[in-house]
């Protein structure tokens, strides 16, 4: 995901660096980043660094790696942090917003979902399927009443190189109505090892994934973030629509014996849960059954 932005970026004229790391570095510095889409396939060739420290501060750092290599990437920001440095971090769930903001201070965060679907197919090729490259983002900490300056100025550079930003004015609203129905996605199609077609079509399983939806939008609200009025309805109508063969990408990493996120997308509504005094029953016996596999294949 960072990648493909990154190449997008690139192409329309951005200096950009990426931080990369074994066969993919190399590839990246010996032959450039390759990009194969259905929208046009390109190349860039771009500064790669291994260390952070090599690149120094930049403008925005976007933070899209998989959020169990927190632990790893959070605490390469600092190296890239300048006085006006932005961290916009697109990560899946929606406790990356607060991680971020432990290591680099809330002013500098901004967070939203993004919806895209990229592979990493071999090193220095990325491969997008279908056309979607949507980022909708925004502040997350202090004034949220109107899109800020600043969010307003990076969703026109967005823009300008092809990627479909929407800036809002407080991102949480649309990290938790993607996490309302990634959440339940990414615990059935784990927990069954199937994708979403005949779990979606069996009327049974089709009620429980929408309780488990509900579960996780009481766990939002008990935060004091407003949905909106339409929000389930937007849900089955997403649902609906998607393509029966669909994979969540947590099936997708278990079924490669690669680790899950298990924790961001499953024990973060747990945890939350029984924070806000919220039960989530559905929720917490899909967490059980998928959570010893958060470290990749089992021996």
């Amino acid at each position: 995901v960072g990648g493909y932005y990154g190449a997008k970026l690139a192409l329309a004229g951005q200096q950009v660096s990426f931080v990369a790391r074994g066969a993919h570095l190399r590839a990246i510095r010996e032959r450039g980043l390759v990009v194969w889409s259905p929208l046009g396939d390109f190349t860039v060739r771009a500064q790669a660094e291994a260390d952070p420290a090599t690149i120094g501060p930049v403008d925005v750092v976007m933070l899209a790696v998989k959020t169990y290599d927190n632990t790893t990437a959070v605490p390469m920001l600092k190296p890239l942090l300048g006085p006006s440095t932005v961290v916009l971090t697109l990560q899946n769930g929606v406790d990356s917003v607060d991680e971020v903001a432990e290591a680099v201070g809330q002013d500098r965060v901004l967070g939203g979902p993004t919806y895209i679907a990229t592979a990493l197919s071999l090193p220095g090729l990325i491969e997008q399927t279908g056309t979607h490259r949507r980022i909708v983002f925004g502040e997350v900490f202090g004034d949220r009443a109107k899109v800020s300056g600043r969010v307003a100025a990076l969703a026109a550079v967005l823009e300008a190189a092809d990627i479909q930003a929407e800036a809002v004015p407080d991102a949480r609203v649309p990290l938790w109505q993607k996490f309302i129905y990634l959440a339940p996605f990414a615990a059935f199609t784990g927990s069954a090892r199937l994708p979403i077609g005949p779990l979606w079509s069996d009327p049974f399983i089709h009620d429980q994934f929408l309780m488990a939806v509900d579960e996780v939008a009481r766990v939002a609200q008990a935060e004091g973030v407003a949905l909106g009025p339409d929000w389930k309805e937007q849900v089955i109508h997403y649902l609906n629509v998607l393509p029966p063969a669909t994979r969540s990408s947590l099936l997708i990493d278990l079924q490669m014996g690669k680790r899950i996120e298990v924790e961001t997308l499953l024990g973060s509504v747990v945890r939350r849960g029984l924070a806000a005094g919220v039960p989530t029953p559905i929720m917490a016996g899909l967490y059980a059954a998928l959570k010893p596999w958060a470290g990749g294949a089992r021996t």
